[in-house]
């Protein structure tokens, strides 16, 4: 549960937040009785669905992104700490990074990096051209 809302709190938060205006909103007095009730579990019913969709596709990819770097592949990180034009940062056991929970940690750099922030790393290679030359006729 501490997972769930280490990672979905800021989209509670928002969801909270239409609660409230909802709530406002369906109360005012021109507005059926009934308005209240709908409001609400229309509302909540949305965000919950949308909060519980996000949460079980971020921790699918956690999952993925640990099974990668425990099988010895370079993992791309999200660097929200330096707002350079590189803002990621890899991540492998080649290059002395270890996972200690949900976080990859290195002796080497200043910070942890959380692994529902990473993804996997594919290196963009240029295709090599087909060697059969085309000719006109």
């Amino acid at each position: 549960m501490g997972l769930f809302f280490e990672l979905e709190i800021p989209y509670i938060a928002i969801g909270i937040f239409f609660l409230i205006i909802t709530a406002y909103v369906t109360t005012h007095s021109t507005l059926p009785k009934s308005s209240f009730k709908y409001g609400m579990i229309g509302v909540i019913s949305i965000f919950g669905g949308m909060i519980m969709a996000h949460y079980f596709t971020t921790v699918a990819r956690m999952n993925g992104v640990k099974k990668l770097f425990n099988d010895g592949e370079t993992i791309i990180c999200e660097n929200k700490m330096h707002r350079t034009i590189s803002q990621s940062v890899l991540v492998s056991k080649a290059l002395e990074w270890r996972l200690e929970g949900d976080k990859f940690v290195s002796d080497n750099h200043v910070r942890a990096f959380h692994t529902a922030r990473c993804v996997d790393y594919a290196s963009i290679d240029p295709k090599k051209k087909d060697s059969k030359k085309v000719t006109s006729k």
